[in-house]
């Protein structure tokens, strides 16, 4: 633990800095002489300090393979396990401490030989986001942080924006990014988003905003990294040691050797980190390789003039070069296609300017053009690029002990390359697209015609059939998307059937023209058979994966419709009906979806937005989420359908929960005799003033909470008569003379409540508390943070419920003595009714991206009902 200064613990308690070590390392550092370089680690939303210790652990171990010529030193914040992902009034805390954590490591290697004057910072999930913002703080130096490495980083937006201070934050942080781009270049940002395996952080949030600096910011996903090749969930993005070796290996060729700090300069930062991120060419990172190469040894030449060659050797002893004349296939071909299994790191092909008839002794090294596969390193060149160039050479060095297969062919790009248009998303995989590639060629391009919405999604199926049995070398298949870093690559063996899912991250942008390719490296002399279908599943978890988040304003809003259908009942009937049957009756998504639908639509139009400028309206979120293209058709309806069902199997369960625990709460305790009171009373209005008292001065969500569980017993303990009554016969619909006899039996209510009213009583608060669980699950965060934090500050600040709390608690105060016989009577309970129906509307326009706006639709509903039982 590093010691902090005076002020700066007691400003933040509850914080604390650390700096990792094992071993002699730990024990030599800890009077913490340091002479490495500084590396800070910021975990995320509920992260712990110790994760640094993959990335500690390996660069140890990579400093001893160097006899610590080079080493760093890893320092981690303890933030105590704040769930900042849910709860964003500490984010701009915790981006102060950070920068007094900074400023405090540096203070460290004052007067060192090498006093670093930055440090590099990885930050995993919203540790990375607290990064970012310390630019937009005003006392903050840009070149106290010269690298920033994010992990699974929700840059574009938070997942679930539960409260304003969250996404105020983002828009600080991303706004200052944008309009200060050009401040930024000195800083170079790498984000790894995680991929489909990432259920937390969708990979498109990952990506750094649009409009960024773009020559010194990099987005990649875990799939595409280079000898890492596969997709991590959320947690073991931060452990995963191929990533983490690419890191390790990323920071050690960022060190100047005269600074022994990582270089100053942009431009090699962005080199190293787009060797070891996006594309390696299996070769040790050099900054500036040698232009020439002399091909020195007695090695023998070897010239082949076919236009398609293999060259397989094991355990050979002598190095051969095998040079291709190129004047002779110039004409014939545009490309030359190279494939080699040896994936050591030393230079293999190379062009050859100026030949005598035998051998080149001054040549070009091409090898930096190649490209690292999972099993193989290949290389693709482009004759009319190297017009100088007279012959390629590849070097096939001794072999001693190991297998050694090298393929090359030249080709024209036209006959490798093949259209596969998509299949339509309505074709609900019943059609498919099919292709077949029946030449003996090593490389095959298929383009994915019409393939560039994230709501797209496929089941490609690959069936290789070769024409002999002997034994080859695998197959690469490799999705690749032109316009981000997102490919993923499997390996198959060679006969195989493989099956490879297709959807995309991010949207193809505008200006981009670029098609997805399937590019298919593959083995001699077989046959492929390329099937594309629409996967329905695939699309819904497209669906789920990009508007999950939006899930509880849709559910709340068909409760909210039905809470108004059960209004309109009590108009026209007299009687409450049943949660369930009032919400197949009411919640119909064509009374809400057109007019959003009609919204998005018009904001295409420059003079709508124009009178929504000047009327100062806000922007329908579903048409933010268009231009963001994150939005797609007939999603809205299909989340309405989600929302409908889960909002009918949690009252199903909500109002069984109510009936079980009434019956249970009979048999332990006889009821007593319910009596009509007054719904304010002093006794009431002393409880509304002690948790107004209680939310004011500790955390409004704790008042919600209590109040909220004050409700959920005085239904039941009043009503408990009923629902035993309602569970033991089945229907509430029971015969007078019955339900007179189970009066008289029980003696559980008074002579001026009648069985009826009781029972819709019951039914109206079964629906209220519906309704409330989802705002006191909304506003759980804030109070789970509370909690942990309470022996740092009994009260939270800044707390996003407070004033919320306060109305809340003066409703349900009310509410839970209400019955329906005083609603009845009322004169605004026609418009009570016919209220929940347009909030129903705004909560789906404004709270899909703003989820801390769904408790104020619902309050101001009932705000309405509890008026009803006054005038």
């Amino acid at each position: 633990k590093i010691k902090l200064p005076k002020k700066t613990a007691r400003r933040y308690p509850a914080y604390e800095l650390y700096l990792y070590g094992e071993g002699n390392y730990a024990e030599e550092n800890k009077n913490l002489l340091l002479t490495g370089i500084p590396v800070l680690f910021l975990p995320g939303n509920a992260g712990s300090y110790r994760q640094v210790r993959s990335l500690g652990s390996i660069a140890l171990r990579k400093a001893e393979d160097v006899d610590f010529k080079y080493h760093f030193n890893f320092f981690s914040v303890n933030f105590n396990e704040e769930l900042v992902a849910l709860y964003g009034g500490s984010l701009q805390r915790q981006t102060k401490f950070v920068h007094e954590c900074v400023k405090v490591i540096l203070k460290l290697y004052r007067d060192r030989e090498f006093a670093p004057t930055s440090v590099a910072i990885v930050g995993h999930s919203m540790g990375g986001l607290v990064a970012r913002a310390l630019l937009t703080l005003k006392n903050f130096k840009p070149d106290l942080i010269n690298l920033l490495i994010t992990q699974a980083t929700p840059h574009t937006a938070p997942v679930m924006p539960l409260d304003k201070y969250l996404t105020d934050f983002y828009t600080a942080v991303n706004n200052h990014w944008i309009l200060k781009a050009q401040d930024l270049r000195n800083l170079t940002t790498l984000s790894v988003a995680g991929g489909f395996r990432d259920y937390q952080v969708r990979s498109g949030l990952a990506f750094l905003p649009r409009l960024s600096q773009h020559d010194s910011a990099l987005s990649v996903v875990s799939s595409a990294v280079p000898r890492a090749w596969v997709s991590t969930d959320h947690l073991s993005i931060v452990w995963c040691k191929e990533l983490i070796l690419a890191t390790i290996r990323a920071f050690f060729d960022l060190i100047d050797e005269n600074t022994r700090q990582i270089t100053e300069d942009p431009k090699k930062r962005m080199s190293v980190l787009n060797h070891h991120f996006v594309r390696h060419p299996a070769k040790i990172f050099e900054e500036n390789p040698e232009a020439f190469k002399e091909l020195t040894g007695a090695l023998m030449w070897i010239t082949v003039k076919a236009s398609k060659w293999t060259y397989s050797v094991y355990n050979d002893s002598d190095g051969k070069y095998f040079t291709f004349p190129l004047a002779s296939h110039r004409k014939s071909y545009s490309h030359v296609y190279c494939a080699n299994s040896m994936l050591d790191t030393s230079s293999w092909i190379y062009g050859c300017m100026n030949s005598n008839s035998s051998m080149c002794l001054e040549a070009t090294d091409l090898s930096w053009r190649a490209e690292l596969l999972p099993t193989t390193k290949v290389v693709m060149l482009k004759l009319q690029d190297y017009p100088s160039l007279s012959h390629v050479v590849i070097q096939v060095p001794p072999t001693v002990g190991n297998k050694y297969t090298l393929d090359c062919e030249f080709f024209k790009e036209d006959s490798r390359t093949v259209q596969l248009p998509v299949t339509h998303l309505f074709s609900f995989g019943l059609s498919s697209s099919k292709i077949l590639l029946n030449s003996t060629g090593l490389l095959y391009n298929v383009q994915l015609q019409h393939f560039n919405q994230i709501y797209q999604a496929f089941k490609i199926y690959i069936e290789s059939h070769c024409q002999s049995l002997k034994e080859r070398k695998p197959s690469v298949y490799r999705l690749h998307i032109p316009w981000s870093h997102e490919d993923s690559i499997i390996v198959a063996k060679v006969p195989s059937s493989t099956e490879i899912s297709a959807k995309l991250h991010i949207a193809q942008p505008q200006n981009d023209s670029r098609v997805p390719e399937l590019n298919i490296y593959s083995s001699s002399d077989c046959q492929y058979e390329v099937i594309l279908k629409t996967s329905l599943l695939q699309v819904l978890g497209q669906i789920i994966r990009f508007h999950a988040g939006a899930l509880p304003v849709y559910i709340v809003s068909n409760i909210l419709l039905t809470y108004g259908g059960q209004l309109s009942t009590l108009i026209s009937t007299g009687q409450c009906s049943d949660f369930s049957l009032e919400l197949v009756r009411t919640a119909k998504p064509y009374k809400v979806e057109p007019l959003i639908s009609i919204v998005v639509f018009l904001q295409g139009f420059n003079w709508f937005r124009e009178i929504r400028e000047s009327l100062s309206l806000p922007e329908v979120d579903a048409a933010v989420l268009s231009s963001q293209d994150a939005w797609f058709p007939l999603v809205s309806l299909i989340l309405f359908l989600f929302g409908t069902g889960i909002a009918y199997w949690s009252g199903v369960f909500f109002s069984t929960s109510l009936r079980l625990f009434s019956s249970l709460w009979l048999t332990l305790f006889r009821p007593t005799v319910l009596q009509k009171d007054r719904l304010i009373t002093p006794r009431r209005l002393w409880g509304m003033l002690s948790l107004a008292l209680v939310s004011w001065t500790t955390c409004g969500a704790f008042a919600v909470v209590i109040i909220y569980l004050q409700y959920l017993f005085k239904p039941v303990l009043s009503h408990r008569t009923i629902v035993f009554t309602v569970q033991d016969h089945c229907s509430v619909n029971l015969s007078e003379v019955h339900l007179r006899r189970e009066l008289k039996a029980t003696q559980s209510l008074s002579n001026n409540t009648t069985i009826a009213e009781a029972v819709n009583s019951l039914k109206m608060h079964v629906t209220v508390l519906n309704l409330f669980t989802w705002i006191v699950l909304l506003n759980l965060p804030s109070l789970i943070y509370w909690l942990k934090n309470l022996r740092y500050n009994v009260k939270l600040d800044p707390d996003p419920c407070r004033s919320t709390a306060i109305i809340i608690v003066c409703i349900l105060e009310i509410l839970m003595n209400s019955s329906t016989s005083e609603v009845k009577s009322s004169k605004l309970l026609k418009i009570a009714a016919k209220v929940p129906l347009p909030l129903s509307v705004a909560m789906l326009a404004f709270g899909q991206m703003h989820l801390y706006k769904v408790p104020h639709f619902v309050m101001f509903s009932l705000l309405l009902h509890v008026l009803c039982c006054i005038v």
